[in-house]
């Protein structure tokens, strides 16, 4: 699923991913918006993320034993389509672009990398 998301990814500027919560997270400029763990999709939603649990296969997000209200889990079923998989992952996208920008953390891969300059 991993490489799934990065094809829906890869037209967002400032895109990164790296290793968490035994998966991997993809950031954009820095913000965490969605990661694969295992079969399923986590999506980080901000206060959308309670309301999203209406829709079908999905569950709160409970990495730690706490539900976090920000972010859900969708299981395969509802990953299973391109189109349900793209609607997720952009929500994600949203959610994170509309957050400031953070700098670049240890570990981080880049996928976009600022033009190469000679310089004079």
């Amino acid at each position: 699923m991993a490489e799934r998301v990065r094809e829906i990814l890869g037209a967002r500027p400032e895109l990164s991913e790296r290793r968490m919560f035994g998966g991997i997270a993809f950031m954009v400029a820095g913000n965490m918006c969605c990661g694969v763990i295992g079969e399923d999709l986590m999506v980080r939603l901000g206060d959308d993320g309670e309301a999203a649990l209406s829709e079908p296969h999905t569950r709160p997000m409970d990495f730690t034993g706490k539900p976090m209200k920000t972010a859900i889990y969708v299981d395969q079923e509802g990953t299973a389509s391109d189109a349900d998989l793209a609607k997720w992952v952009e929500a994600g996208a949203d959610y994170a672009s509309s957050l400031p920008p953070k700098g670049a953390k240890v570990g981080e891969r880049r996928w976009r990398l600022a033009p190469f300059s000679c310089g004079g």
